[in-house]
């Protein structure tokens, strides 16, 4: 259950081409948004009320895509990034904000 406030959470990890568990978020977000600043500039957003997995999915072109499968995972305690080609890639740098 929500504490009532809304917090948000912003933090890095580095891309590993494996699926990624954010757990030092401290709560099961609502929104969460990981952008890859590397090579492919790629941002994928997950909203609460969306499937397990999805996200949608903006390149650097600005194609903007629904994926349903290798997306963003909400965990109880943070998030997970799936493993799609141009938001996971191994060594490269993701930013995430997580809110509650």
């Amino acid at each position: 259950m929500g504490s009532g406030a809304n917090r948000a959470v912003v933090g890095s990890v580095t891309g590993t081409g494996v699926l990624i568990e954010v757990r030092s978020v401290g709560f099961r977000p609502k929104y969460v948004k990981v952008f890859n600043v590397s090579a492919d500039n790629a941002a994928g957003e997950w909203l609460e009320g969306m499937a397990d997995d999805s996200a949608f999915k903006t390149i650097t072109d600005g194609t903007v895509s629904v994926i349903v499968a290798d997306g963003i995972i909400p965990l109880s305690d943070g998030f997970s990034i799936g493993v799609d080609a141009d938001l996971n890639v191994d060594t490269e740098l993701i930013r995430f904000l997580a809110i509650e």
